[in-house]
């Protein structure tokens, strides 16, 4: 008997954060939440930006591998959230699709959250840890 699984809100979503402890615990609430069916995990905000870019130069046989949610930290070091999201809205090839950008951080400062909504209004600014409710919010 095939055991049946879960349907996930997203097929794919990224997490970015130079923190292997919070993206352990983030990855583990988007599986435990039927979030994702796959998680595409980076440590640097450069590393994010190659993958991404890759698969817009692989072309659509790829798209299905494009995620539709990116999560990302604002404090990293050599490139920061924010220049991870100019240098993604200026220089990212058109991307196959336009996924959800979440700011998913520690920092309580409303100057970030307003740097946040000044980029662009459609990127939704959480705190960590990660919840359900969050997630729900997606």
């Amino acid at each position: 008997m095939k055991i049946k699984e879960p349907k996930c809100r997203y097929t794919n979503v990224m997490l970015i954060d130079d923190s292997e402890l919070d993206n352990f615990i983030n990855e583990k609430t988007l599986e435990a939440n039927h979030f994702a069916k796959k998680v595409y995990v980076h440590t640097s905000a450069k590393s994010a930006l190659e993958f991404l870019n890759n698969l817009v130069t692989m072309g659509n046989e790829y798209s299905d591998v494009y995620p539709h949610v990116i999560f990302i930290d604002i404090n990293m070091p050599m490139m920061d959230g924010f220049q991870f999201i100019e240098h993604y809205k200026k220089n990212s090839e058109a991307p196959l699709h336009k996924p959800k950008l979440v700011i998913l951080t520690s920092s309580v400062y409303n100057e970030d959250r307003q740097k946040a909504n000044e980029i662009s209004p459609d990127i939704i600014f959480l705190n960590k840890p990660l919840t359900k409710a969050m997630l729900d919010t997606i």
